[in-house]
């Protein structure tokens, strides 16, 4: 799975905490293995996440990261959004899939989700695709979504966030004609923010015209979890 990326910290950082659980990991299953990571590291989690993401300047990113959970309820979580994620990629591979802590990051980009030049119209292309990321969501019921619209640099700012913004919600909007609870999807606008390619060339307009998802666990993902990680 080439496109789908793990964001891990790194072993250094948490090195210190683990040495005295070496026994324990020894003999743990990999829920049991990935709770240790959530319960000696869950405060330093947030903070360098939260770090990264402001650097990053990326908010489905930031969205995907600011709830974590941490724990053994945080690593059931994490192994159902790894499942959920795999899901994605296997129907749409055009997308870029990346896992985020207890999260998934997608990037809908030109050839799967795309905008003509000052439209918010969606494409036949991207109601197809749609159709097969719909599927996904529908299937795990559990999660709530936060679509992010884009725009190339092209025009002012304030017409470009507008424009934005009204791409996220005909996405939105899509969804909810295939049976995706409007209440599980929030539409939110970007503008010309965050740009993946260069605005210089059409081709790298056509790249920034784009949609991203953040996917993340509901109350009842986390309810769930946390029932399940009070019998270890």
């Amino acid at each position: 799975m080439k496109k789908l990326n793990v964001y891990v910290l790194s072993t250094a950082l948490l090195a210190g905490s683990f040495l005295t659980s070496c026994n324990t990991v020894k003999n743990a299953n990999n829920t049991q293995k990935a709770a240790v990571v959530g319960a000696t590291a869950g405060a330093v989690l947030g903070g360098v996440l939260g770090n990264n993401v402001g650097s990053k300047n990326n908010s489905a990113l930031g969205a995907v990261l600011g709830g974590v959970i941490g724990g053994t309820a945080g690593a059931i979580i994490g192994k159902n959004m790894d499942k959920q994620a795999q899901q994605i990629e296997t129907a749409l591979p055009g997308a870029t899939v990346e896992r985020v802590g207890e999260g998934i990051k997608v990037v809908l980009n030109e050839n799967t989700v795309n905008f003509n030049f000052d439209s918010a119209e969606l494409t036949s292309t991207a109601k197809g695709n749609l159709d097969k990321i719909a599927k996904v969501l529908i299937d795990n019921p559990k999660t709530l979504i936060t679509i992010y619209g884009y725009t190339d640099s092209v025009g002012k700012d304030e017409y470009n966030m507008k424009l934005s913004r009204s791409r996220a919600n005909a996405v939105k909007s899509y969804l909810g004609t295939k049976g995706i609870g409007v209440k599980r999807i929030t539409a939110q606008g970007m503008g010309e923010a965050d740009p993946i390619a260069s605005n210089d060339t059409k081709e790298g307009q056509a790249k920034n015209r784009r949609v991203e998802f953040g996917i993340v666990a509901n109350e009842d993902m986390i309810d769930d979890a946390r029932k399940e990680a009070a019998r270890y």
